[in-house]
């Protein structure tokens, strides 16, 4: 069977797997297959990894492919991969594509390398030997908060390079005019995710979005949220919404905050035993921990009303 073959359309929430670390901060590999666990009983269809929200920049790129290799070996035949590839070499990003979808990863994934202003045709250099080196279909992040990220006809040539370019994640606000255009100008033929935490979720269903890509702890909340709304549910899906956006807003004030704050709300609903990230990490003040709290305990609430809360069952 080809590689490409294994892959399914992903729609919904397709949450980023945080990677847990144990107390020398070594990768805790039971601990990530209990995430895998917990992905399942969420009733999404895939996950992703290891992204910015599995603190990618701080693995080395042999923890890179294990992760996915452990994640793969645990969701076989239950949930699908999405691995990240994400490097500022083409080369290496390239080499960890081919090593991924070994481990057995269903989907590639690859943000844009935005340390430094890059022309259209560099970043086309850069994208197309990655792409179109992987026997699986591809989707591009573009997170790029200093400027404009990718442009409609730059997405149009990249599919006509790049035929297993299917999915895109965008990050910015104010998107979905930008959205209906993609979708437009390639047939549907780019499914578009948001990211952000979820946080543009209901203003950019209308535009098209197939899906979102948030945090783990809520994926199975905001996963009903999005179907809500599809399905025309619209006051429901805001009034769960509007419950858990004090958290998605305050934990994404920050990229370090936002890992303390995935991973202890992960811990909260009993599916991790710390919230430990790799240092550097963020050691959160008292005010921060206090309000914290209050957080996580009103999101709680939110879920036990939702019915979730008891839908976790990992050991």
């Amino acid at each position: 069977m080809r590689l490409s073959e294994r892959a399914k359309s992903i729609s919904g929430a397709v949450p980023i797997i945080p990677v847990p670390f144990d107390l020398k901060e070594a990768v805790d590999e039971s601990a990530l297959q209990r995430l895998i666990d917990f992905s399942v009983e969420c009733r999404v269809n895939a996950v992703c990894l290891p992204a910015y929200g599995s603190e990618f920049y701080k693995l080395s790129e042999k923890e890179r492919v294990r992760v996915v290799e452990i994640a793969a070996e645990r969701a076989v035949g239950r949930i699908q991969v999405v691995a990240q590839c994400n490097h500022g070499s083409s080369r290496i990003a390239r080499n960890l594509a081919k090593a991924n979808l070994q481990a057995g990863a269903d989907l590639i994934s690859i943000a844009i390398p935005r340390q430094f202003p890059l022309s259209d045709e560099d970043l086309l250099r850069y994208l197309a030997p990655v792409l179109n080196a992987a026997s699986a279909p591809c989707l591009v992040q573009d997170f790029n908060p200093g400027g404009p990220t990718l442009s409609v006809a730059f997405l149009t040539r990249l599919l006509a390079e790049c035929p297993n370019f299917t999915y895109l994640k965008l990050e910015e606000p104010l998107s979905a005019p930008k959205i209906a255009a993609i979708i437009k100008a390639t047939q549907g033929r780019v499914k578009i995710l948001t990211g952000w935490g979820g946080l543009y979720l209901l203003e950019l269903i209308p535009a098209g979005i197939c899906g979102l890509m948030p945090g783990l702890a809520l994926s199975d909340l905001l996963n009903r949220i999005f179907f809500l709304a599809k399905e025309g549910n619209v006051d429901k899906a805001f009034y769960f919404f509007e419950k858990v956006a004090p958290m998605l807003f305050f934990s994404l004030q920050n990229m370090e905050l936002y890992h303390h704050c995935e991973k202890s709300l992960l811990v909260a609903r009993g599916v991790l035993s710390n919230a430990r990230c790799r240092h550097a990490a963020y050691q959160p003040d008292g005010y921060t921990s206090q309000h914290l709290e209050v957080l996580t305990q009103r999101t709680l609430l939110t879920l036990e009303e939702a019915g979730l809360s008891n839908s976790v069952h990992c050991t």
